[in-house]
């Protein structure tokens, strides 16, 4: 297994500000695929000019982050597809160390993740994590650098359509468990995430970040759970979200009361059935 087995996908929107430190710092993967959400013709030409071998594909209506990277998947003619967010950057022996831990294990994984710089490693600590010869055995790992086995996650459906934004990668790794397929992290293969970066939308992202959030918690819930247990656990906070809606509101601070409006939107949505409908807007931003 080489660097020619495996595929860069990333799935970007208004990304302009990030995602070229991101093709930067990616030195032998030579296959990449860009699929844009925001219709971002400018960049495209950018980012063409300087990689004239990328394949970048626009995108007229946002498919959120799982089902672009669903699309990505369907395109990729390697065994292996590195999904990465545009606000990430690979730190020095990243692509090796995945290679070498990939051959290591003969490639007996569904998933297999750098982890962050941090102290913590961004999604795990050293309490939880089990290093052995560098590699330690997870049930999840974060969607915004993770290398994927492309025969297998299409056998498990890919990531779920429905989910627009947050969850989509713990809901992937929770159906890779419950068929005994592998996920691993690399100690050495080490990542920098810029976190809620990847987009320039200013305060409508936080808008679009608070309404999804609380949309697919909830929707998650009710994938692997009951109906009445996912009511007892979110009406409770449903109405202290609405207090806190009505607090800031009466004290006239906009953006927090827009924020609580926003998580409350979500929850309700969610709660009652209705899709993940809500879309950044992108006049406002």
């Amino acid at each position: 297994m080489n660097y020619n087995d495996i595929t860069v996908g990333i799935v970007s929107f208004k990304s302009e500000k990030v995602i070229f430190n991101c093709l930067k710092s990616i030195k032998y993967f030579k296959r990449i695929i860009i699929f844009d959400n925001s219709y971002d013709v400018k960049t495209k030409k950018k980012i063409r000019k300087i990689y004239p071998n990328i394949t970048f594909l626009l995108s007229k209506k946002n498919l959120g982050y799982g089902e672009g990277n669903n699309k990505i998947i369907k395109l990729c003619k390697t065994k292996y597809l590195f999904i990465l967010n545009p606000d990430t950057i690979l730190q020095n022996k990243c692509e090796t160390q995945l290679i070498k831990s990939i051959n290591s294990i003969k490639s007996d994984f569904t998933i297999i993740a750098p982890i962050s710089n941090k102290k913590d490693f961004g999604n795990f600590n050293k309490v939880r994590v089990n290093f052995k010869k560098g590699l330690a055995k997870v049930d999840y790992v974060k969607g915004y650098a993770m290398l994927v086995d492309v025969k297998k996650i299409k056998k498990l459906g890919m990531f779920d359509k429905n989910i627009f934004l947050y969850l989509e990668e713990i809901d992937l790794c929770k159906r890779i468990k419950k068929n005994n397929q592998k996920i691993f992290v690399i100690k050495n293969a080490k990542i920098l995430h810029l976190e809620a970066k990847s987009s320039n939308l200013k305060f409508e992202f936080e808008k679009c970040r608070n309404w999804h959030w609380m949309w697919s918690k909830v929707y998650f819930n009710k994938k692997y759970s009951n109906f009445f247990v996912v009511n007892l656990k979110f009406l409770p906070e449903l109405s202290i979200i609405f207090i806190k809606f009505l607090f800031y509101f009466s004290i006239m601070k906009n953006k927090k009361s827009k924020i609580y409006y926003y998580r409350m939107s979500g929850m309700f949505n969610s709660l009652i059935g209705n899709s993940s409908w809500y879309r950044p807007n992108l006049i406002d931003s």
